[in-house]
């Protein structure tokens, strides 16, 4: 048999229906699964006014069930065997007696008769309906129901090829039924169905377009056509294609002109004033770029072709394009008064955070690493500081104000209009991204000093004031920030040492002189200030200082380490491929550790590399388990005259020449070579396995032997830290 459900309300949200209809699916076929039913196959569909959903292949009737569960031994007290037939249902008559090998225990034998599909749908329906996940819902009349909007109808249709028949059922007030209405203006009456074809050809008839696809795919075609027909182009906008489809149920397109007046405005605030407004779509000509008109949807077909509609919008449209206007003119006066800088000024007013100083403290501490930076991405320092300074001065802008989405990309207009290099006006736009895993990410090198500058900053700051993420919590974006380093260091190759960056910025972490100084004093002579009198000349407030900065330090960079795990394995790298290059010298620098791990990680998918990997762990367990048992470290260097078999003298060989390849290539950061010198060591080290004993009686014997081992580690610990490899 086949199932259609049509919930019909009054509007609903645009932005609810796909995740409503996907919900009624789910509660519905969940539910009639749980009762023992099964189906074929299942769609949801979404308009303004109805939720529907069709099943195809709905089995008729739940099946008969039989359960055999075993209870309390015969002599068990009467309390366990009283709690046993509480839970089966049954009496004590009913039980049987069996053997388990170990005794006699009581059995129950519980058979569940099935039931028909019309009476589980009657209760899965209403059950679903009060479970109804709403992000937002509301009561209405004197009952208790809660719905997005008011529920007016339910039709819910059990199809045969006898025919179709209602599934009774009612729920605070509403009574199942086997009709519906079409469109609210243009068919409003109400008619009958006999199943889901019926149902959707009907529908059409009365000027409802029941699939949300359907009606975008027509907007989309009907407002391109129309585009075209005048030399123009659609701006491409998918979110408010699917929203506009979610706002009308006969979709009627229909074009508009936009006033003279207004064509010189930024296209982007064109577009956004009637994205965000109107839900218009932008028009542009591929000629010149310009917005030059809009297209709208209209719900209903009228006499006059749109002309109504089109005019009552072109009045709406020119008093927000007006304001828009007023913003601009406010704006560019505002520039060419005080410059740019000018306009940021206020930002010396607005708070960044209570911990963290003002907006105005912030974008100081921004251009000052930006210009350290920009040497290491190839910027000209004194252009990265300006575009650093003049980054955010747009937040100040009117027309931002009006619409903050348009933050940084006014920016550029402003800088433009200035007369500031057109790199740093790009700057300006860009040094936001990447938002997100997708959004593009900028390579004009002062646009990269400012971006990273920007986000290094949010993160040592709120390290700093011990704002962390936390499990799913991340109020400041700093996950997003991280993997934006990520993206930006990676997306140029440059090579930062991150480390140095992080301690170094003229932030609460300190200064990069002084982490110089302490790294060479400290923490690479591993002194105590009281041990060190070098470190002491230091002062101990300043020693004690930078010992938090390091640790701070340390702390971020092991999260950027923890973002970067993130996005490698998105692009097929295995998170311990990333901890055994993070374990060699250099990690800060993630250009070379994701060199590293790329070629590890394709090296481990040859035969050569995977049965390495093997000999390697063979030769660690060996060595640990030895070293463990005798309290000895097997860190000599093995003998080769101590060599008893030509299989041990050809690994001493190989040894010798793959150190002496691996070293340079490694030092040189050719670590593809380096991992094919390295695969040159897998028959040596199978064939000293297979015919060499490690634990030989003599013992001079056994530690060379094990000294041996100890250079295998080590020879392939040149180019990765292979103990941290799984399996």
């Amino acid at each position: 048999m086949d199932l259609l459900l049509e919930l019909l309300s009054e509007e609903i949200p645009a932005r609810m229906q796909a995740g409503a209809s996907a919900d009624l699916k789910r509660l519905v076929t969940d539910g009639l699964v749980e009762a023992g039913l099964t189906y074929e196959g299942a769609a949801a569909f979404a308009t303004p006014r109805r939720l529907t959903l069709a099943l195809t292949g709905l089995s008729g009737r739940s099946p008969d069930l039989r359960e055999e569960r075993k209870g309390p031994r015969v002599d068990a007290p009467e309390a366990a065997l009283a709690g046993f037939l509480r839970s089966t249902g049954l009496t004590r008559e009913a039980l049987e007696k069996r053997s388990d090998g170990k005794g006699e225990v009581w059995f129950a034998v519980v058979q569940r008769p099935g039931r028909p599909a019309m009476d589980i749908v009657a209760e899965v329906v209403p059950a679903a309906i009060r479970a109804f996940p709403w992000p937002k819902s509301m009561r209405w009349g004197s009952g208790n129901l809660r719905w997005v909007r008011p529920l007016q109808s339910i039709l819910c249709l059990a199809s045969t090829e006898a025919g179709s028949e209602i599934v009774p059922f009612e729920i605070e007030g509403l009574v199942s039924g086997n009709t519906t209405c079409g469109h609210r203006f243009m068919a409003p009456g109400r008619f009958s169905v006999t199943g889901f074809e019926d149902y959707q050809a009907r529908l059409r008839k009365a000027y409802v377009v029941l699939d949300p696809a359907e009606r975008e795919q027509a907007i989309w075609t009907d407002a391109g056509n129309l585009a075209f027909a005048q030399g123009l182009e659609l701006v491409s906008d998918k979110g408010l294609l699917a929203e506009v489809a979610g706002l009308v149920e006969w979709p009627v397109v229909l074009m508009g002109d936009i006033g003279a007046a207004y064509l010189g405005l930024p296209p982007e605030v064109l577009q956004t004033s009637m994205r965000t407004h109107q839900k218009f779509f932008s028009v542009r000509n591929p000629k010149t770029g310009r917005i030059e008109k809009y297209v709208t949807v209209a719900n209903r077909e009228t006499a006059d072709h749109g002309a109504t509609i089109l005019a009552g919008n072109g009045k709406v449209l020119a008093a927000r394009l007006s304001d828009a206007s007023f913003f601009w003119d406010n704006d560019l006066r505002t520039v060419a008064v005080v410059g740019l800088a000018g306009m940021g000024k206020p930002l010396e007013s607005v708070t960044f955070h209570n911990k963290l100083g003002s907006q105005a403290e912030r974008v100081a501490r921004i251009a000052a690493l930006a210009r350290e930076i920009a040497p290491m991405v190839g910027a000209d320092p004194d252009m990265a500081e300006q575009a650093a300074r003049v980054a955010k001065a747009d937040l100040c802008s009117e027309m931002v104000g009006e619409f903050p989405e348009l933050q940084g990309l006014m920016g550029r207009y402003y800088a433009l209009a200035q007369g500031l290099d057109p790199a740093i006006a790009a700057a300006c736009e860009e040094h936001y991204s990447p938002l997100g895993p997708s959004d593009t990410v900028p390579t004009a090198p002062v646009s990269v000093a400012v971006a990273l500058a920007d986000k290094i900053d949010t993160l040592t700051g709120f390290w700093a004031i011990d704002e962390k993420p936390t499990g799913s919590k991340d109020p400041f974006a700093l996950r997003r920030a991280a993997l934006g380093v990520i993206r930006l260091v990676l997306g140029i190759g440059t090579r930062i040492p991150m480390s140095r960056i992080l301690f170094g910025t003229k932030n609460p972490f300190g200064s990069k002189v002084e982490f110089e100084l302490f790294t060479e004093k400290v923490l690479e002579t591993k002194l105590t200030p009281n041990e060190s009198s070098e470190v002491a000349e230091l002062g101990e407030d300043l020693v004690d200082a930078q010992m938090r900065s390091y640790e701070l330090c340390t702390d971020l960079l092991s999260f950027l380490h923890d973002r970067l795990k993130v996005h490698l394995r998105d692009q097929g790298i295995r998170h311990d491929v990333i901890d055994a290059c993070l374990a060699m010298p250099g990690s800060d620098d993630l250009t070379l550790l994701v060199n590293r791990a790329e070629a590890l990680a394709a090296f481990l998918k040859t035969e050569d590399g995977a049965n390495l990997v093997q000999g390697f762990k063979r030769a660690n367990n060996i060595l640990a388990a030895e070293e463990k048992k005798d309290g000895v470290e097997y860190s000599l260097d093995p003998d080769a005259r101590l060599a008893e078999d030509g299989a041990e003298a050809e690994l001493f060989a190989a040894l010798d020449l793959a150190r002496r390849e691996i070293a340079p290539l490694v030092a040189a950061e050719d670590f593809g070579a380096a991992m094919a010198a390295m695969a040159r060591l897998r028959d040596p080290i199978d064939a000293f396995f297979d015919k060499v004993q490690v634990n030989a009686p003599n013992a001079m014997v056994r530690r060379n032997r094990l000294c041996l081992l100890n250079r295998i580690r080590q020879v392939m610990g040149g180019a990765a830290d292979f103990t941290r490899l799984e399996g």
